[in-house]
């Protein structure tokens, strides 16, 4: 058995111990147990100095990449899609909830075919797909922004089926506005499915938002963005969210989606809940400049993706740069970390804690973290030279 000693394990709330770990690993490199160390004790092993060891990153909103956009994939895309899922376990990605912005209903379901047949060929070195996230139709016309107003639908349960029926068993959520007419229905059928119910693209009042919570509804697509802001008269979806305690919140780490000031006030407010997403579109992974996305332009500079008319549409940064950004901004590295690798797999139903999903993992496979006190945070392959971002 080899030991690592002095290890931390990123926590959305810090510890009330040292919070230092001894971790074995097995002849076959496996991560075979986890010892808590005592404040002060010093165990025999290679000593990490308090880097944090992690599960490698799981991003519930990610709609593209290498030029693919999700709602348009073909089986002729499968090539580029499995290149796309090395990609991503390059930058530090597990696994993927693959995107579906709103589109024709043709279209979408040919993509969940297409991403069907992708799930059964899983390979080494690449990120899994899990079930898909379709964000849209039934969004609020007001708060649609990049998404396409021609496609938007009301809620119901027969519009619902015309685009998810066979495919049910394949989506992990759907990013809806619960208030509009219609919405209550839906939001009870995909619950009863195991469906993640996301409050987002909406026009939502803190009340309705409330009522949206008793009723099902687990998370805040892009939290701030797309849904009214968090006023001290109208505190609206965010407040409702922090107020309840158990619903998630995705945030684009970015920097220009959310201002790095209300970034760590969210999280100071509600550490637990927040989930860290990139919002990629199919740019990611390419250079910066002009790009098609369905019929339209995408001007991709700094990493942000922007309409023609200069509407935010998202982002070409990898996930763990949105760690290393909050990292920095909040000076709370552990809380960083845990909101790419920990904290989404608790919103698809994995609630176990971090050394639980490490234990029987390949050491290779998870991520070693180093820096994010006065220095910037790094993160790579445990057992690999230090990946600076």
């Amino acid at each position: 058995m080899r030991w690592l000693s002095n290890v931390r394990l990123p926590e959305a709330v810090p510890p009330c111990s040292s919070g230092r770990w001894r971790v074995g690993v097995d002849t076959a490199g496996t991560i075979a147990c986890l010892e808590p160390l005592e404040a002060g004790s010093a165990a025999a092993g290679d000593d990490w100095n308090g880097d944090w060891l992690s599960p490698a990153g799981v991003d519930l909103q990610i709609n593209g990449g290498l030029g693919l956009a999700f709602p348009e994939l073909t089986d002729a895309d499968l090539p580029r899609l499995l290149e796309l899922l090395e990609l991503l376990w390059r930058d530090g990605v597990e696994a993927i909830s693959p995107t579906l912005v709103t589109c024709g209903v043709a279209p979408l379901r040919q993509a969940l075919a297409v991403l069907r047949t992708a799930r059964g060929l899983p390979a080494p070195g690449r990120a899994r797909l899990l079930g898909a996230h379709l964000e849209g139709p039934f969004l609020a016309k007001a708060r649609r922004g990049a998404h396409p107003e021609a496609h938007l639908a009301r809620p119901s349960l027969a519009a619902l089926q015309t685009r998810i029926e066979g495919f049910e068993s394949e989506i992990a959520l759907m990013t809806l506005a619960p208030e509009l007419d219609g919405a209550e229905a839906v939001i009870a059928a995909l619950c009863a499915q195991g469906i993640v119910v996301s409050l987002g693209h909406s026009e939502a009042s803190e009340r309705q938002a409330q009522h949206a919570f008793e009723a099902g509804v687990g998370m805040l697509t892009h939290a701030f963005n797309a849904m009214p802001g968090l006023h001290h008269r109208a505190p609206g979806p965010v407040a409702a969210a922090v107020l309840r305690g158990d619903v998630a919140m995705g945030l684009i780490a970015d920097g220009v989606h959310v201002a790095p000031s209300q970034a760590v006030l969210l999280q100071r407010l509600a550490p637990r809940q927040v989930v860290l997403v990139s919002d990629a579109l199919a740019p990611y992974g390419l250079p910066e400049g002009r790009h098609r996305w369905d019929s339209r332009s995408l001007l991709v500079e700094n990493g942000s993706c922007r309409l023609e008319d200069g509407t935010l549409a998202g982002v070409t940064l990898p996930l763990l740069e949105g760690v290393v950004r909050l990292a920095g901004w909040s000076r709370a590295p552990g809380a960083a970390i845990a909101a790419a690798t920990v904290l989404p797999r608790r919103v698809l139903g994995d609630h176990r804690p971090v050394q639980e999903l490490l234990l029987g993992q390949p050491l290779a496979e998870a991520l070693r973290w180093s820096g994010g006190d006065a220095d910037p945070l790094r993160w790579c392959r445990a057992g690999e030279a230090t990946h600076t971002p």
